[in-house]
């Protein structure tokens, strides 16, 4: 457990703090403003449309520092609030 935290340490960024600038993220470009559940499809709620996508996605990089490359930019990669948090995990 201890080699863990360190980890999430020396990345300078916990499990909570990404899923809630995410939630942030998310709310800036949905449709309607509610909380949409972890595993609720943010597509066929119909809370984000593929239009926002890349503007969703170019606010992610720059909140977080990534680089997320065309090849990845799917709606189903970015379907829900904990797929996007998983991804962004992944790249950090």
């Amino acid at each position: 457990m201890r080699i863990v935290e360190e980890m999430t340490q020396s990345a300078g960024k916990s499990t909570p703090e990404i899923g809630e600038k995410i939630r942030h993220i998310v709310k800036q470009f949905a449709s309607e403003e509610r909380d949409p559940a972890a595993t609720e499809s943010l597509f066929d709620s119909g809370l984000l449309d593929s239009f926002v996508l890349p503007q969703m996605v170019s606010a992610i990089e720059e909140t977080f520092g990534i680089r997320i490359p065309d090849s990845d930019l799917n709606p189903r990669q970015f379907e829900t609030l904990a797929r996007i948090e998983e991804y962004v995990s992944s790249k950090l």
